[in-house]
């Protein structure tokens, strides 16, 4: 009886190498590509609202074809926690948050009709299900997700600590506030410095200095982490090719 939800999931799932489950792929990406349209324009033509139209309802039918199989994706899960964990995993907030910035009732309750466009720049997330790549690099980031979250705790530890000194530090208009201290350091750390605040004293120019290196030691350790674990699972995809 349940063999008709099995062979959905095989469509579906797109690391199948079956032809109809690549033909789905393909089918969501151009209805992906379709919803994107829009957004590259201000205007809202009619042929723009169908396209919207179209689009969100087959996001719809695939929102909820992956619901009904949730039991096949989380198989390590008794059925009745699949269907009801199903739509708190990632992917599927993912495909939901796609879908409700076309209900305009959603800010027509809030009165943020404007805020509606900008979050459907989040259907731009959906390309990440499809790319084998994407979900590698998504593999990486969990699996360092501790390194990279002590490297974080640690930038934002030093751009705190710099912002205050510079704030204390600098009398100047330039840092008029402690938000454009703050401002200041993270351009700084991230060795952007866009040059619109900058410390007038020596010892300012000092810190921004440290500030810089220190930036760049703080943005190649994750790189390097990242690109050696990225390598690493690649070598295994090739290993176990799924």
């Amino acid at each position: 009886m349940s063999n008709w939800r099995k062979n959905l999931y095989d469509i579906i799932e797109t690391d199948s190498p079956a032809v109809n489950s690549k033909l789905y792929d393909w089918l969501m990406l151009i209805f992906i590509v379709i919803s994107l349209i829009p957004l590259a324009f201000r205007e809202q033509t009619p042929m723009f609202i169908w396209f919207d139209r179209v689009s969100v309802c087959v996001f719809i039918i695939d929102y909820i074809f992956r619901w009904m199989t949730a039991d096949y994706k989380l198989s390590n899960r008794p059925k009745w926690k699949a269907f009801l964990l199903y739509p708190f995993t990632p992917l599927a907030i993912v495909d939901l948050l796609s879908i409700i910035p076309s209900f305009t009732f959603f800010s027509r309750a809030f009165k943020l009709f404007r805020i509606t466009r900008l979050f459907k720049i989040l259907r731009v997330l959906r390309f990440m299900r499809y790319s084998k790549n994407i979900r590698i690099l998504f593999r990486v980031l969990r699996k360092e997700r501790r390194i990279l979250f002590t490297v974080f705790l640690i930038a934002v530890g030093y751009i705190i600590t710099t912002a205050l000194i510079m704030f204390n530090l600098e009398d100047s208009e330039m840092f008029g506030s402690f938000f454009d201290a703050l401002y200041w350091a993270t351009t700084t750390l991230t060795t952007v410095g866009y040059g619109d605040i900058y410390p007038e004293t020596d010892i300012g120019r000092v810190i921004s200095m440290f500030s810089a290196v220190f930036g760049i030691a703080v943005i190649a350790l994750p790189s390097g982490v990242i690109t050696a674990s990225y390598l690493d699972e690649l070598r295994e995809e090739k290993k176990n090719p799924k």
